[in-house]
């Protein structure tokens, strides 16, 4: 969604345009096309994707990139005014809002399950005996 909007704010640009709104720098490796970065200029990496192959480290992992992008929407909604930007951005955001919850309900699910003594002490995908064979009232 975030690559329609830019393609929506910058098709049909003019010369002039690009390098008024500083665009110009971007325009010349990338002309209007999507090319995935930070607002600083920083490429995305799959080093962002993180996982670990636990699911108590990954459901953390999770919960702490759904922040992060709710954090980004909210500075864009503060900088934008653009009912065609702010509509959409304002979705993605409870989007967002609405995944922290639901991973935070499968962390729960995940670590009510597990031995209670230290569950943090096993993998749950490969520490296979870590689950608790009756579940404590």
């Amino acid at each position: 969604m975030i690559g329609a909007i830019v393609y929506q704010l910058t098709k049909g640009l003019t010369e002039e345009e690009i390098k008024k709104a500083g665009f110009d720098t971007y325009f010349v490796d990338h002309t209007t096309g999507i090319y995935p970065q930070s607002a600083s200029g920083t490429p995305f990496t799959a080093a962002y994707i993180q996982s670990k192959g636990d699911a108590i480290t990954d459901l953390h992992e999770d919960l702490a990139a759904e922040q992060k992008a709710r954090t980004t929407y909210d500075n864009i909604l503060r900088f934008c005014d653009d009912y065609d930007v702010t509509d959409p951005i304002r979705f993605l955001r409870q989007r967002e809002v609405v995944h922290y919850q639901r991973f935070g309900e499968n962390l729960r699910i995940l670590t009510d399950n597990l031995d209670s003594k230290n569950f943090y002490a096993f993998n749950p995908e490969f520490d296979k005996n870590c689950f608790n064979k009756t579940k404590k009232k």
